[in-house]
């Protein structure tokens, strides 16, 4: 599991690092709530916003699944997810061309890859 806590920590820190950029633009920018309607605004919020959505449910399902399929398919999947989430991030803000696109279909084909090797693994103890 050190490999799936090292990923958690970085996304931990990932969620910090967006966090303090907000911040920064609310500054820089005066705008106190929401998104005062500037787009490099809207995309740092969401940027912040759409991880805090999916990642703890996809390291919570992958933390799950090391139960019945052990330490290599949740490495693997742990290194994807940071991978898939840096990379919509980076996009978001401008800093990865395609970024944006790659890192959500990532993410969302590992919440459904991890989510099916869950009902899986069930089906096979019976539950």
């Amino acid at each position: 599991m050190t490999i799936y806590f090292i990923c958690a920590g970085i996304l931990g820190l990932l969620a910090g690092i967006l966090t303090l950029n907000v911040g920064r633009l609310r500054g820089k920018k005066r705008i106190n709530l929401g998104d005062g309607g500037d787009p490099e605004m809207i995309a740092a919020v969401r940027a912040h916003g759409n991880l805090v959505e999916l990642t703890p449910l996809i390291l919570l399902l992958i933390y799950v699944a090391h139960g019945p399929y052990g330490e290599r398919p949740v490495a693997a999947l742990s290194i994807l997810l940071v991978l898939a989430r840096l990379l919509h991030a980076g996009g978001m803000l401008g800093f990865v061309p395609a970024g944006r696109v790659i890192g959500a279909v990532s993410t969302t084909i590992l919440i459904i890859v991890v989510s099916v090797m869950l009902i899986v693994a069930a089906l096979r103890i019976g539950l």
